[in-house]
């Protein structure tokens, strides 16, 4: 079980929730990090008084360390202090719930200490998934995901004694607020109203993701990465009630699945105790009053993020980190209202069409991919 954790991306929707259950489970914090969000951080740091604080922008950790000088945490700034806290010696887990593949590095770091990693951070599996999963095969670090969908197979795998019983996974999806709409009827979206999640309290960027079904389509790449299935095994499906997480489907036909209320914190807790349970405060799900639960296909003509990143899954390669990247710019690009919401996926096509893509790539090849349709983005 968790003892001693280092939270990358504190301030976060994760890492607000991370800190609900180190508080109940009693965790020591060693480092917090965050990315703006002086004030936060700083009440954070207050109340789990951590050996390390980092704020990846310069500016706000000189005024960090201005504002907590009367305490002995030590405040870095930028990637080599993400890096330092992932690899604490004192931590035995590293939450990572930073957004973006920012979380690529220290997660790799992280699994070369062989530490338990609780993960939140979907885009490093989705980039550098066979490279990060061959790193922890070596090491025999944990990964342990954070993700509800995830943790809701892991659980349903917990009796699973040969993966060849599988047949499929069953990853559930809301929808988003834009179910039953046609893709012609998206083109005047704005991020108000893509930010309306459902079911769901997120961060901006998962949100909008959420609302493209892009999440749903990184979750697929991710699920392939941890349970070492191919795409075809890998199944996504409609539930607008987000009671039913997600489902195994065994080669007997037989079907696991793990329900409860959409609350982030139980999959956080269980990455902390597994394989353990422990107590939780928080109210269970009543099942006469979750209504009726309903399941139907995702439309991929109308959100064809889905489509495009399962074109991705197939290719391999560093196609993944291709479309993940194009898609952060694209999202970012989004909510200044700099572009429609259908232009998200026209960008990631885009760049998928002008970034060669690089099979068995390293670490460096991962990197320049992302930073090129990075830049395909920037320079439409």
């Amino acid at each position: 079980m968790t003892k001693v954790i280092s939270l990358l991306g504190s301030t976060g929707s994760i890492g607000r929730q991370t800190l609900q259950v180190a508080r109940e489970l009693g965790l020591t914090v060693a480092a917090l990090t965050a990315n703006t969000q002086v004030e936060l951080l700083e009440q954070q740091v207050r109340e789990f008084r951590p050996r390390l604080a980092v704020m990846m922008d310069l500016d706000a950790a000189d005024e960090l360390r201005g504002r907590i000088s009367d305490i002995p945490t030590r405040v870095m700034s930028g990637p080599g202090g993400l890096l330092t806290a992932a690899t604490l010696e004192e931590a035995d887990t590293v939450v990572t719930a930073v957004v973006g593949s920012v979380g690529l590095r220290p997660t790799l770091a992280a699994i070369e200490q062989k530490k338990r990693i609780a993960l939140a951070n979907k885009e490093t599996l989705v980039c550098a998934g066979e490279l990060v999963m061959a790193t922890a095969e070596r090491t025999g670090a944990e990964i342990l995901p954070v993700d509800s969908e995830h943790s809701a197979i892991f659980q349903s795998l917990q009796g699973c004694r040969d993966r060849g019983e599988i047949r499929r996974l069953i990853l559930t999806c809301s929808g988003g607020p834009f179910f039953g709409k046609r893709f012609e009827e998206l083109e005047q979206v704005r991020p108000m109203d893509a930010l309306r999640h459902p079911n769901w309290s997120m961060g901006a960027k998962i949100t909008i993701d959420s609302a493209t079904l892009m999440n749903k389509g990184l979750e697929v790449i991710e699920a392939m990465r941890l349970y070492r299935l191919p795409a075809e095994q890998v199944d996504a499906v409609i539930h607008r009630q987000s009671i039913v997480h997600s489902l195994v489907e065994y080669r007997d036909g037989a079907m696991i699945a793990q329900l409860g209320t959409p609350d982030m914190k139980l999959p956080i807790r269980y990455a902390f105790t597994w394989p353990n349970r422990a107590f939780s405060p928080d109210t269970p799900l009543d099942l006469t009053r979750c209504g009726a639960l309903t399941f139907q296909e995702p439309d991929v003509e109308a959100f064809p993020c889905l489509r495009i990143a399962r074109q991705c899954a197939a290719t391999g390669g560093t196609a993944c980190t291709i479309m993940n990247a194009a898609n952060e710019e694209a999202v970012l690009a989004f909510l200044r209202e700099e572009i429609g919401f259908n232009d998200i996926p026209r960008q990631v096509e885009r760049a998928l069409s002008r970034v060669e893509v690089k099979y068995k790539p390293e670490l460096e090849d991962i990197l320049e991919a992302d930073r090129l349709a990075r830049r395909a983005v920037r320079n439409q």
